[in-house]
């Protein structure tokens, strides 16, 4: 067990994580999402839902803020509703960690896939809502200015 880790966090997703550059993308994904499919890498994490994940995710990485969105969500097929109620919660972990990331962008289905493919990675969940995949975009952490301003 490591200090400051979540427990949802566990090594697989640690070390993808830390594999992760800046600008890369992962997916959280639903338990009915096609990951197999679509990732380049697909790691399982059954059993643990999205908020849950976003929260562990968020309080080791930051979000990519030279893109206007970092988060983007799934639209609902025409004739079809999302359940607003989800993204409430990916908001509630997110602004936890991020209070002032923008909001979630939504992404018409194929393009929602098509950029699933081209992502860092696939981490297939235990969620079950309707609509409950998420993209997040991993930023840069900024370097302090050094105290000393004669060194290099």
């Amino acid at each position: 067990m490591l200090i400051g880790i979540p427990s949802s966090i566990g090594p697989d997703l640690l070390s993808l994580l830390y594999r992760m550059g800046h600008g890369d993308e992962l997916v959280l994904a639903d338990a009915f999402f096609c990951g197999e499919t679509f990732g380049k890498r697909v790691l399982r994490a059954d059993g643990l839902r999205i908020p849950e994940l976003l929260d562990g995710i968020l309080g080791l990485v930051n979000l990519d803020d030279f893109v206007p969105d970092p988060l983007v969500m799934m639209e609902p097929k025409p004739g079809d509703h999302l359940d607003p109620d989800v993204e409430t919660r990916y908001r509630s972990s997110i602004h936890h960690r991020w209070p002032d990331a923008p909001p979630i962008a939504r992404m018409e289905r194929f393009a929602f896939y098509e950029r699933a493919r081209n992502a860092f990675a696939v981490v297939m969940t235990g969620e079950t809502v309707k609509y409950g995949n998420i993209i997040l975009r991993k930023g840069v952490i900024p370097v302090p200015a050094p105290l000393n301003k004669d060194l290099p």
